[in-house]
């Protein structure tokens, strides 16, 4: 099947083909064949001008243009074009429409997208989705891209610990995935930081919409998966990234999943491709199918009896392009059988030509031409990207221990190390997965030899698996050193695409082997856990031989010199967890439940901060750090006065319990937008290091009945403070976004009274009501 091919394929990077490097390709140059027609004119709007071209295709080469990879039109001077690139976390091999066999052989890698989630910090989120952004249309000018329509960010919610591909996530809370999802899409799209119109520098495309976090689990796999989920989950926890995405993102696409929702492929489904992603959140681009996801429809799902009726419900749905070539090979037939319309193929080609002409694809030689065109092989891996690349690691490292302050380290004291474990000196174990060939890498082998002269290593397992182990010489090693430090974890043969975990302990032997060397070292060792979803790590919490513990994800090219920093106290680490970290019982779940809310009855527990009501080993938003912070609410909320004289009329509708509520269809957007108001915070460092320090601020409600979150998060705030320094940070507060809450049917409402902003311990009580 055409899928499983696809998928060896994504586990095999280095066997895709090259294609040897050329001028970059264009059309409507001075010798274009095309260059009088309309759809070469700068001067007209892109949907029109795809429109002129679209009109002069056969039918024939408008089903050609339906699949990934488009043949080009040579009477009309059209290039081929590759739709699929990725840049999740730095330019990828996977896809193909990146090449690296040119005048670049490399990308800068950056930490996998749930390590820099850590940071809470959208500046450093835009400026990454900026740099991959550049990198793209430089391997384009340089005749080294087959396109610049990216396949990234992936903004689904990290629902289950187990998901093997949680680690490409912001993680569990809508909240910070739609924000990260704005600032990367800005930030690629070459877009300014705070929103407005720039010419594309490479288009993003938000995935995989939605409701998609299960690869395979007990027989049910993501090709086959009918989410069942509710309309409060998919109003308040699966679609606001996605929203998000496209409204303020201004996302030039969005991708529709392998998956069902409640009953209909997500690909062939018009509610959510025509009515929403297009409709309510007004999508100016095109809508890309998960690989062959049109085929599945028919091979995994009794949808529709043959691949005509597959190929016209897509379309007539919303879809514009299958990844693979489905599309292709069955279109002409179900133009012939009457199954749809040219005039549908044609929506879809307007929507996928229109993107290539904002690209500029048809505006000539891009080489010279203002803003991308002087981009280039000194644009790509440049110091700025490495050094970036290096502060996102830094930042999104999270402390989960430190017993006894044991860290910072000082040089001085550290004689000799031992560095232990299969991911000290494994380039791989940097990486994640959809990466690409790195300007270079600093295993944590190599960080740690900065800073020790004397360093003993042992790779102690045979591999994440652990399936064997050398106790006895990683114990002997331990004994012979000044300090130990363990980098252990999981890797992309336990989490990935296609594979997610039966538990959340460290595999095999790591676990014996960690308390076997704490045991005989002289010191309290130092865990330093590189993994992509959460692990339970109880007994290492427990234990005080192990006197630290760190979360490093999968770190990027730069990933050893950033633990190294943080371990001898060059960087303060400021990360927090984006994620909880469930107990190993939490397996026990069915991860084909989607609901995100606990059900006492039954005794389901709940999913994400917003909703568990279970035992944790870190919650969200936990991070120690090496100076004493504090926060203080110095003011928030609007007046009484205000808010009653802006609700004064309104409707107040009772709820199922003792509430009553404000719709806020009712409120309407211009009281809405005057609703809004800053709240702020002081935040110190108290000492004794310099560091940054992310202020989280949630919103709880009176009680978390009738469906309530526990709490939510309002926003986040980055911000550096020397030792002793003080300072105000501002938060934006909507009540129309960041107090409502969604009904049992979806629709959102503000209940009347009073509501509590939360600031660590600090509370600031507002009261909404007319």
């Amino acid at each position: 099947m055409a899928v499983l091919l696809m998928t060896t394929l994504m586990l095999l990077p280095a066997v895709l083909p090259e294609v040897a490097a050329t001028d970059p390709p264009f059309s409507c140059g001075p010798s274009s064949p095309s260059r009088g027609y309309p759809f070469c004119d700068r001067s007209l709007p892109a949907a029109r001008r795809a429109a002129d071209l679209v009109s002069r295709l056969t039918a024939t080469e408008k089903v050609s243009q339906l699949g990934d990879k488009a043949p080009g039109v040579p009477r009309l001077g059209v290039p081929a074009y590759r739709w699929w690139s990725e840049g999740l976390h730095g330019l990828s091999y996977w896809g193909g429409g990146m090449l690296f066999n040119g005048t670049v052989h490399r990308a800068t890698n950056f930490p996998q997208v749930l390590l820099t989630a850590a940071a809470f910090d959208d500046g450093l989120w835009f400026r990454i989705g900026q740099a991959i952004g550049r990198e793209a249309r430089a391997l384009h000018n340089l005749g080294q891209a087959g396109g610049l329509t990216i396949w990234s960010p992936n903004v689904n919610i990290f629902r289950d610990p187990r998901w093997g591909r949680g680690q490409e996530t912001p993680g569990e809370d809508p909240t910070t995935a739609s924000r990260y999802a704005v600032a990367f899409v800005r930030g690629l799209q070459g877009s300014p930081a705070s929103g407005g119109w720039a010419p594309l520098q490479a288009s993003a495309c938000c995935k995989h919409a939605t409701a998609y976090d299960l690869e395979r689990w007990n027989g049910a796999a993501r090709y086959n998966f009918d989410a069942r989920v509710t309309a409060r989950d998919l109003a308040d926890t699966f679609d606001p990234p996605f929203r998000s995405c496209v409204v303020e993102g201004k996302a030039s696409c969005v991708m529709c999943a392998y998956t069902w929702i409640n009953g209909v492929p997500a690909c062939a489904d018009p509610d959510l491709l025509t009515g929403t992603v297009r409709g309510k959140w007004g999508l100016d681009g095109y809508v890309a199918s998960d690989c062959d996801a049109v085929a599945i429809m028919r091979d995994e799902h009794p949808f529709a009896p043959t691949p005509e009726d597959k190929v016209a419900v897509a379309l007539k749905a919303g879809l514009d392009l299958n990844c693979g070539n489905y599309t292709q090979v069955h279109g002409m037939a179900a133009l012939q059988q009457g199954k749809m319309k040219e005039q549908d193929v044609d929506k879809a080609l307007i929507n996928l030509f229109a993107i290539r002409m904002r690209l500029g694809h048809f505006d000539g030689d891009p080489r010279g031409s203002a803003p991308y065109g002087s981009l280039g092989a000194a644009d790509v891996c440049t110091a700025e990207h490495k050094d970036l690349s290096l502060e996102a690691a830094q930042d999104g490292i999270v402390l989960l221990k430190n017993d006894g302050g044991i860290l910072p380290l000082s040089r001085s004291a550290v004689g000799s190390a031992a560095a232990i474990g299969h991911n000290t000196d494994d380039p791989a174990a940097l990486m994640g997965n959809y990466f690409g060939p790195t300007c270079e890498t600093t295993t944590p082998l190599k960080g740690l030899q900065g800073y020790v002269n004397d360093v003993r290593f042992l790779a102690g397992c045979d591999s994440a698996a652990c399936n064997i182990a050398a106790t006895d010489k990683a114990v002997t090693l331990a004994c012979s050193a000044d300090y130990v430090f363990l980098f252990m974890g999981l890797s992309q043969k336990q989490e990935a695409e296609g594979l997610d975990r039966t538990s959340l302990l460290l595999p095999g032997s790591q676990q014996s082997l960690i308390t076997a060397v704490a045991d005989a070292a002289k010191q309290p060792v130092i865990l330093v856990l590189l993994t992509g979803g959460p692990v339970d790590v109880t007994f290492a919490q427990a234990n005080p031989k192990i006197g630290a513990i760190l979360w490093a994800g999968y770190p990027g090219q730069a990933g050893g010199l950033a633990i190294a920093k943080v371990l001898f106290g060059d960087h303060n680490p400021s990360g927090r967890l984006p994620v909880t970290w469930y107990p190993e019982e939490f397996t026990m779940v069915p991860m084909t439940d989607m609901r995100m809310r606990a059900d006492p009855a039954t005794g389901y527990p709940g999913r994400s901060y917003r909703f568990y009501r279970g035992k944790t080993i870190y919650k969200f938003g936990y991070g120690l750090s090496y100076s004493k912070f504090s926060r203080r609410l110095v003011t928030g909320g609007r007046n009484v006065a205000h808010i009653k004289r802006l609700l004064a009329g309104l409707t107040v509708t009772s709820g199922d319990d003792t509430s009553s509520y404000y719709h806020i269809d009712d409120i309407g957007a211009d009281t809405c937008e005057r609703l809004k108001f800053p709240a702020v915070v002081e935040v110190q460092n108290h000492g004794p290091m310099d560091g940054k320090h992310s202020v989280l601020m949630f919103l709880r409600w009176p009680n978390a009945t009738d469906g309530r979150p526990a709490s939510q998060l309002v926003g986040f705030r980055s911000q550096h403070l020397k030792a002793g320094e003080k300072a105000s940070v501002a938060f934006d507060v909507s009540p129309c976004e960041h107090f409502s809450r969604a009904r049992e049917d979806g629709k959102k409402v503000i209940d009347r009274g009073s509501h509590f902003l939360m600031v660590g311990k600090d509370e600031w009580e507002i009261s909404f009501e007319a």
